[in-house]
């Protein structure tokens, strides 16, 4: 597999992709003050295919992210059914992470400081095409920027018949930040206020108010987190949301903010590895298969000919004290 590299040729920040794997951008070095922060945690063998799409950098998850319980679910009153040899499936049956995290993107624009790169189900997942109510795109744009990089998405429905959609990224965020950091110096903060009811890592359709276990918004220690939750409930009235990592012992942090159009926070602490999850999404797991749920799931419907954008940031920058 080949990498793009962007650069901010005044910071010196980078970033990598992999076009032909999800156009997932598996590394994002920032430069602060000629202190080099590694942020994306990726398998070293990631860039050369031999790891699950979904195990490192950040996997883009689209038309949906996260699971569809047992690879069904029935749209306008036809049934689809997403078989294990043609999508992309967990261990227990569920379809999961969408369409296009494990196949390759068309770059369609290229500079120093950014790349851009589209997704089409009716032309690079011709074979998924059917398992879908319609054809739908995915554009991403990635740029550095000082110690930001940043994700536009452009979304757009070129097919005749109205398509649902939601998307969300799968972001692994290396800690501690530095050498001179540590886990038990890392604190988790996000604004949400509650969380999905879940079984068997499915929501049931409910929500319900964050447990005190799970509550980042004054913060939460990381080597007291284990977690693999939805959260919800954000702030209303406001524009973008923002999640972030604070290493206190190394005096750095990094910030995700996002545009409120992404409603849900997937929190997830892998096992075994020195990162955590924070993976925004426009909608709840399974939401699909929930539109008959009394809470709002955050599945939204593109009509024809129709586009819609959206975006993430991720900064690193130091703790003022």
């Amino acid at each position: 597999m080949t990498p793009i590299k962007i650069t901010d040729p005044v910071s010196g920040s980078s970033a990598h992709i992999l076009p032909e794997l999800g156009f997932n951008c598996y590394q994002f070095r920032a430069m602060i003050d000629g202190q080099c922060i590694d942020v994306i945690d990726s398998h070293p063998e990631f860039q050369h295919g031999d790891q699950r799409p979904s195990s490192s950098g950040i996997p883009i998850l689209f038309p949906f992210p996260n699971r569809i319980a047992d690879a069904h679910y029935k749209w306008d009153g036809v049934s689809y059914d997403l078989p294990a040899d043609k999508t992309y499936h967990d261990q227990t049956g569920n379809a999961i992470h969408g369409f296009c995290l494990d196949l390759p993107w068309r770059v369609i624009a290229q500079e120093e400081t950014y790349a851009i790169a589209q997704f089409q189900l009716s032309i690079d997942g011709k074979h998924r095409l059917k398992y879908w109510p319609g054809d739908i795109f995915i554009e991403v744009k990635y740029e550095v920027k000082g110690a930001t990089l940043r994700a536009d998405f452009r979304i757009g429905n070129p097919g005749t018949t109205s398509v649902p959609w939601g998307l969300g990224t799968h972001p692994y965020f290396k800690v501690p930040l530095s050498e001179q950091g540590s886990l038990k110096s890392c604190l988790i903060e996000s604004p949400a206020t509650e969380e999905w009811v879940l079984d068997q890592c499915l929501p049931i359709g409910v929500k319900k108010s964050i447990p005190q276990a799970h509550d980042l918004r004054e913060g939460a220690w990381l080597d007291q987190l284990n977690v693999d939750d939805v959260l919800s409930g954000m702030p209303e009235g406001t524009e973008q949301y923002e999640c972030l990592i604070m290493d206190q012992q190394a005096g750095l942090l990094v910030s995700q903010d996002y545009d409120s159009l992404f409603s849900e926070l997937v929190v997830f602490t892998p096992a075994q590895r020195n990162c955590i999850c924070l993976e925004p999404y426009t909608c709840v797991t399974n939401a699909i298969n929930l539109m008959s749920a009394d809470a709002e799931t955050g599945l939204r419907v593109l009509p024809p000919g129709s586009e819609i954008k959206t975006w993430i940031e991720i900064r690193a920058g130091k703790v003022i004290v």
